[in-house]
């Protein structure tokens, strides 16, 4: 469309909203019925480390939320002319897991523990036993079953449990809602009745029946939506916390809230059975649509569902890209104190560039960007740290390559399990994520990691608030027994590009010979996180 017809199309509300809180951002895309990016904005943030526990504070989630729909709002008015008033529909997506619990006044009972905390390997393995599936640490209920065997004062009071999305959404809708992928990283879900594990749930309840809390199980968790179901609408105080300006008006059609990992997977194509994913920030994860259930039960697999409920394998890596941001940022002193300026994403283009140029396996150097603890290796808190011998090849290209292969390797050892254990067949996955904005690099990586063939789109960078936006143009746009899978195949994919790169032998065989490095060498990392104070 031409910039007067998108102009019209934002005056009647023809657009899609999705916003998505990050690791690193927060993001707000708008798109218009041809799903195109009409407007963006966002929000640089970092968690902290406070009082033991990862977390993101009220004021900076509120402020997030306010500034990337304020950028998106102001770039509209700049391009087109005009200020949005209505919008077809809006979504709200965020990190998955974590545990945010409220009162009854809606008072937050203790600070947002994010999926970074490693604090629920207690909870997790007796959780695990008990219902004779994997349940990671991340998950809200580990962390509330771990509040509960620390028995923390603020446990009688909770009226309700819920995840980042979740409460976004319940601020701006009244309604304690969350769309299935999300809640699959909050409890179990069953396939057949699209709802709560009620076995689990039942054995969870009888666990607790002793401690005499006021609450069941069901009382507390947001009830579950499938993908194409409305979860509420924009309330007057939801469009003015929303829009400081006062401009949206109340009423909008809000879709169920997700997790990252549920757009990930619309943003990428890959709903169906066979398909997968990687997403890759500050943490790491692949989902991969299972044909069939698993034989065993795997700690380093999770197990969650598509945005409609169908079973997803997920293997989750606490720790990708920050250690090597932290490095180019290194080298971003080092240019400037040359008397340079150079923009931070030329930096990056040629670093990564130069892991074209190295040993097939890195040199034999070692790094592991740990800073935080990593459930699939077995950590609760984590260094990062870079090693080699006297005879390791130290160079600039192995440097590189090596702190690329790091990020993947705990994805690599999950993954290993899924292709060599349980033979789960991949017909394609595609990546996304910022550091797929250099060409090849990445991309090739992955493809090793893999050993399967990695495609990028067009659309990757947008990620997974443009995956958001989709759900909710998805809610309001799709006909009556149009699935997901189909409405993503034949009207939102069929005109997208993208680049396919299959594995290149020179890569995997190196990344195997660096994988069985990483994994004689992590008794250096736990030596590391005993002494380094």
């Amino acid at each position: 469309m031409n910039r007067a017809a998108i102009a019209q199309a934002i005056t009647n509300g023809e657009t899609s909203l999705g916003i998505e809180f990050g690791s690193t951002r927060v993001k707000a895309v708008l798109i218009d019925n041809n799903f195109q990016t009409i407007a963006s904005g966002s929000f640089e943030w970092e968690n902290r480390l406070e009082d033991g526990y990862w977390t993101y504070n009220l004021v900076d989630i509120i402020t997030g939320l306010q500034t990337a729909y304020s950028e998106m709002k102001q770039e509209v008015e700049r391009i087109y002319g005009v200020t949005i008033r209505t919008i077809g529909a809006i979504g709200f997506s965020a990190m998955m897991h974590g545990y945010m619990a409220f009162d009854k006044t809606g008072e937050l009972l203790v600070p947002f523990r994010t999926w970074r905390n490693a604090t629920t390997s207690a909870a997790a393995k007796e959780l695990t036993a008990a219902f004779q599936f994997n349940i990671p640490e991340r998950w809200s209920i580990a962390h509330l079953y771990q509040a509960i065997m620390n028995d923390e004062d603020h446990l009688p009071r909770i009226d309700v449990v819920t995840t980042l999305a979740g409460f976004i959404h319940w601020l701006l809708t009244g309604k304690k809602a969350i769309g299935i992928g999300d809640a699959s990283g909050m409890f179990p879900i069953d396939e057949t009745t699209q709802d709560y594990n009620e076995e689990m749930v039942r054995k969870f309840d009888e666990i607790i029946k002793d401690k005499g809390y006021p609450w069941k199980l069901l009382d507390v968790l947001p009830k579950v939506y499938n993908a194409g179901e409305q979860a509420g609408v924009l309330t007057d105080i939801g469009a003015k916390i929303l829009d400081r300006s006062k401009n949206l008006q109340a009423g909008i059609p809000i879709c169920p809230p997700e997790g990252d990992a549920g757009t990930g997977m619309v943003a990428t194509n890959s709903v169906r059975k066979r398909t997968g994913n990687v997403s890759v920030g500050t943490s790491v994860f692949a989902m991969v649509v299972l044909e069939k259930e698993l034989k065993k039960v795997y700690p380093e697999i999770d197990l969650v569902t598509t945005p409609t409920g169908s079973p997803v394998g997920m293997v989750h890596a606490n720790n990708c890209s920050s250690d090597m941001n932290a490095w180019m940022g290194l080298f971003r002193e080092f240019t400037e104190a040359m008397g340079i300026k150079t923009e931070p994403s030329l930096i990056f283009e040629v670093m990564l560039n130069k892991a074209l140029q190295a040993d097939p396996d890195g040199g034999g150097l070692l790094s592991y960007g740990y800073l935080s603890g990593e459930n699939i290796t077995g950590f609760e808190s984590g260094r990062p740290l870079f090693v080699r011998s006297p005879e390791s090849n130290f160079n600039l290209a192995n440097f590189m390559r090596t702190h690329l292969f790091t990020a993947f390797g705990a994805l690599k050892i999950g993954m290993d399990l899924l292709h060599k254990e349980e033979k789960v067949s991949i017909d394609s996955i595609v990546a996304h994520g910022g550091l797929f904005k250099t060409p090849i690099v990445g991309q090739k990586m992955v493809a090793a990691a893999m050993n399967a063939p990695v495609s990028v789109m067009t659309t990757a960078g947008d990620g997974g608030a443009w995956g958001m936006a989709l759900l909710a143009s998805y809610m309001i746009n799709s006909t009556e027994k149009e699935s997901l899978a189909d409405y993503l195949d034949q009207k939102v994919f069929a005109f997208i590009d993208g680049q396919e790169i299959y594995p290149d032998a020179f890569d995997v065989e190196g990344f195997e010979q660096f994988i069985e490095r990483y994994k004689a060498g992590l008794e250096i990392e736990k030596a590391a996180v005993n002494y380094l104070i």
